[in-house]
């Protein structure tokens, strides 16, 4: 009796204590997710920033512009990043495995081919942008809207190939969770494109091509001081310079980069396809300003669900790299919970903030009540994006771990690279 009287007196307290611990992992587990996610979210509405304030600048000069605009960034450019963002999403599981198995010199070598392979890619991507007007009239688009956007898009060859500094980088510098220069340089880059674009096109009236310059601009600004800060001491243990090993044994990264870009860029495409079938349209203009307005603000809620993807891959991979995969299931169910969270809040507020929103982009009342038509669809798209990036992230992470296979031996095995060099 006295032994029962004992252990019922202690339940309470392993309960407790329990609950306790519980507790403290949460809290200790969302202040690292948080350190991965907020600089990453700030980052990403920075630079998606960049093109809302374009769209919007432009959108006060014409109509017609403003349709030219949406079709090549919606379309084309948009069919760049996803390609783009989703092969660099594979060498970001790499980063984070790398850095929590304590292989740090191979940070420096999966960027370097990160690099190659994005540049080639882009590289192949020319031709879209060379020929765009005879491609967007034979897809069915207004020869009118065709012609401007065929000139719009020439100028955007320089932003693609920002996107191969810009992701690499940025991916980098997460794994290792050097994030606040990444936003700092993002905030800078967003408030000297705010000033360009009012002083060439309000001030000095250069039209479209003022606010491309300003856009060009904005995206390379960051790229240069994060180049910068990885090659001038800012990364000491993970960047030690170029090295021939970049060169080698690219084959299991492309593949790699393949299956992380299958899972991303079909996110991404399908708005492409939405833009492309509304060209199609009677009221091609005011469909497609209408559409691409409500995809620009289904962006914005697109680049929180990326910086919860990137503290996805980040924390899930660092505790694969540590031989943790209880802490990794955990990690990813704070992070899911948590972006589902802030989607449903904003899923309620787009149902009940509808026309309102469009005169922050368009002076045209019709295309403001054609935005309101397609409010309801937006709100419904935005709680399902808060989801799926998230867990596309997490299961690129978990690629080589799903395999059975130890995270360091992966590393090793993946690049034919020596104990000795690795170390």
């Amino acid at each position: 009796m006295e032994g029962d009287s004992n252990e019922n007196l202690l339940q309470p307290e392993n309960h407790a204590t329990k609950e306790e611990n519980f507790k403290s992992k949460l809290w200790i587990e969302t202040k690292k997710m948080w350190v991965v996610a907020a600089p990453g979210i700030f980052t990403r509405f920075s630079t998606f920033g960049i093109n809302v304030i374009s769209q919007a600048f432009v959108g006060q000069i014409a109509a017609t512009d403003l349709a030219a605009y949406a079709l090549v960034f919606t379309l084309l450019t948009r069919f760049a990043n996803g390609l783009l963002l989703g092969l660099a999403s594979g060498t970001e599981t790499l980063y984070g495995q790398a850095y929590g198995a304590k292989q740090y010199r191979m940070l420096g070598i999966y960027l370097q081919r990160s690099w190659l392979i994005l540049i080639v890619i882009t590289t192949l991507l020319l031709p879209i942008y060379i020929f765009a007007t005879p491609i967007l009239k034979a897809l069915g688009q207004d020869a009118t809207i065709a012609e401007e956007a065929g000139r719009i898009a020439i100028w955007f060859i320089p932003v693609i190939y920002s996107f191969i500094v810009s992701f690499s980088c940025q991916m980098f510098l997460q794994s290792q969770s050097k994030n606040l220069i990444i936003s700092y340089l993002a905030a800078l880059s967003l408030s000297i494109h705010v000033f360009l674009c009012w002083l060439l096109t309000v001030k000095y009236d250069y039209g479209v091509n003022g606010v491309m310059i300003s856009t060009i601009l904005a995206y390379w600004i960051p790229n240069i001081g994060q180049l910068v800060f990885v090659m001038c001491g800012g990364c000491k243990d993970t960047w030690t310079g170029f090295t021939t090993l970049a060169l080698t044994d690219l084959w299991p990264v492309i593949k790699l980069s393949l299956s992380s870009g299958a899972m991303l860029c079909l996110e991404l495409w399908y708005n492409a396809i939405l833009v492309l079938l509304t060209g199609n349209l009677k009221n091609a203009e005011v469909e497609i300003d209408a559409l691409s307005i409500c995809l620009n603000i289904n962006g914005w809620e697109m680049m929180i669900s990326i910086g919860f993807l990137a503290a996805a891959s980040v924390r899930v991979s660092n505790e694969l790299g540590k031989g943790d995969s209880k802490a990794a299931k955990f990690s990813i169910l704070n992070i899911v919970l948590t972006s589902f969270g802030i989607g449903f809040v904003l899923f309620v507020f787009f149902l009940f903030f509808r026309e309102r929103l469009a005169y922050i982009f368009t002076k045209d009342p019709n295309v403001a009540a054609e935005v309101a038509h397609l409010s309801p669809l937006l709100a419904f798209s935005m709680l399902m994006n808060s989801v799926q990036p998230v867990l596309s992230g997490e299961t690129t992470s978990r690629y080589r771990r799903l395999k059975g296979e130890d995270v360091c031996t992966a590393v090793k095995r993946r690049f034919s690279c020596t104990p000795s060099k690795l170390s």
